[in-house]
């Protein structure tokens, strides 16, 4: 997902900075990574997807979708907690190494792990999820 950000938006101005700016334009992304990963799945590629679905509204989207074109699936779930990932993040932004598409400034940061809704129980049960520490 950041490298698609980082290409097809970052370098366009934009002046408000904010949460709606970025999830008008993720949404885009989305559906141009589904169009892909369609493509892939229906020539019998498996796929694996990197989304950030930190809400439920959103996880529920693709299951549906999932559901409809008769796709298996299995979401992982990488914990750590906040003060590991702010370092992670704050350490890439300096880095700029493979994994870098775009800088996390800590207000970014802060808007998106807000925002994160952990799987429920309810969601657990009825879906393949698999939480998977990545404290270490």
């Amino acid at each position: 997902m950041d490298d698609w950000m980082a290409n097809l938006f970052i370098p366009d101005p934009h002046t408000s900075g904010d949460m709606d700016w970025y999830l008008e334009r993720k949404d885009r992304c989305i559906e141009q990574i589904w169009k892909i990963t369609s493509e892939l799945m229906k020539v019998g590629t498996d796929a694996i997807l990197e989304l950030g679905l930190i809400q439920l509204t959103n996880r529920q989207h693709l299951y549906s979708r999932i559901d409809l074109a008769g796709y298996d699936l299995t979401v992982y779930v990488l914990e750590a907690s906040r003060e590991i990932r702010r370092e992670r993040v704050r350490k890439r932004n300096i880095e700029k190494g493979g994994t870098f598409a775009m800088e996390v400034s800590d207000r970014f940061f802060d808007l998106a792990s807000n925002m994160w809704e952990s799987p429920s129980e309810t969601e657990c049960t009825e879906r393949d999820i698999r939480f998977m520490s990545t404290e270490v």
